[in-house]
């Protein structure tokens, strides 16, 4: 008789857990249709092709929308040659336009407070 009991038992709780398994694929599914409208309100707007999102989907990756290439901002001057306004005192090969990174005799001489004495002359203009 106890076995009957507990045999009873176990079959109402799969009863249960049936009614519970469909109560859930509902309400999922429910919530799917949902969101499912959502995103295809979403690919609508935004111009999107089912080719689109199987692509993005196979992928892993969202598919990249070709992008109008950027203006290059430059200055007047970017790109052109600009004449040396320091040359290193203990080596006249090397000069600098006071551009850019400093090189090391440079960051030397600022640090010295010296900065002036490698100043290059401007050239005399001729009459």
């Amino acid at each position: 008789m106890a076995r009957t009991t507990v045999a009873n038992q176990l079959a109402a709780i799969r009863k249960q857990r049936e009614l519970l398994d469909k109560k859930e694929q509902a309400l999922k599914s429910k919530s799917h249709d949902k969101v499912l409208a959502q995103i295809v309100n979403m690919a609508k707007e935004a111009g999107l092709t089912a080719a689109d999102i199987t692509k993005a989907l196979s992928s892993g990756k969202p598919v990249k929308t070709a992008k109008a290439p950027k203006a290059a901002k430059k200055g007047g001057l970017a790109g052109k040659k600009v004449a040396p306004k320091y040359r290193n005192p203990a080596n006249s090969e090397q000069t600098w336009t006071g551009r850019g990174v400093s090189p090391t005799w440079v960051q030397a001489l600022k640090a010295a407070g010296t900065l002036d004495t490698a100043l290059i002359a401007p050239a005399a203009f001729a009459a």
